[in-house]
């Protein structure tokens, strides 16, 4: 009995730990799909950065209900003589007390089409 009590808590502790690993993990995985996906529909012939922007938004609104999104940007870029798009999303973690950081930034890229 005296065990149990003892180890019980930090079983719980190591379970949410985890499972607040694994939160944070979906949240970013998310996001940089969103960012992705932005970059692609803003890299498409005739389409316009702030189209991107605008898919970005509503690819987050749909998979994390759009809460813990603070902005989304759209810029074109020149790599390597070519010339990409970049969708940026900013968002808070949804983490318990003051762990870890509590921002994240993710960019996705794409290449632009020819117009």
């Amino acid at each position: 009995m005296v065990e149990f009590a003892l180890v019980t808590p930090l079983l719980l502790v190591l379970l949410l730990g985890v499972l607040q690993i694994a939160l944070a993990m979906h949240v970013r995985a998310t996001l940089t799909a969103a960012a992705a996906e932005g970059a692609r529909v803003a890299a498409l012939s005739g389409s316009s950065l702030s189209q991107g922007e605008q898919r970005t938004r509503d690819v987050l609104t749909e998979s994390l209900a759009g809460g813990g999104v603070a902005g989304v940007s759209a810029s074109r870029e020149r790599l390597a003589g070519v010339e990409i798009v970049a969708v940026t999303v900013t968002a808070s973690l949804p983490l318990i007390g003051l762990l870890g950081p509590t921002s994240l930034q993710v960019i996705g890229h794409a290449v632009r089409e020819d117009s």
